[in-house]
């Protein structure tokens, strides 16, 4: 899968037991609402853990924040976790001052978000 909103892409894939997003661009306003829906679609197609790949995102703001967030409530509903993989220093800074480093497993590759740090998922439970 493959999107491109105004300034922003989303590339999904499985790897190893994982649904890994690639965000590229900006996360802000003007390109959050195209992919948070793009985000749902993937999390219905599969259920596995989530892996976003963030090491390609070169500015976010609260609108991003938020897209974050609702892929994550949404995960869970599914019964699924969300990690964060690879933030460059202004969006992981902004993770932490937000509290959100507090929400999100944050790892700094791809690498180490995959190798069995994410616990697996199922159906979830009513």
């Amino acid at each position: 899968m493959h999107d491109n909103t105004t300034r922003a892409s989303l590339f999904g894939r499985s790897i190893r037991g994982h649904t890994v997003l690639t965000i590229s661009g900006e996360l802000d306003m003007a390109t959050t609402a195209v992919l948070r829906d793009r985000v749902a679609a993937a999390l219905e197609d599969r259920a596995m853990p989530v892996i976003i790949d963030l090491s390609r995102v070169s500015f976010c703001d609260a609108s991003g924040l938020r897209m974050l967030v609702a892929v994550r409530r949404r995960a869970d509903a599914y019964g699924c976790t969300v990690a964060l993989a690879a933030p460059r220093p202004n969006v992981r800074k902004l993770l932490r001052i937000t509290g959100l480093d507090q929400v999100f497993p944050i790892y700094p590759t791809l690498a180490q978000a995959m190798p069995g740090r994410v616990d697996a998922c199922g159906p979830a439970v009513a």
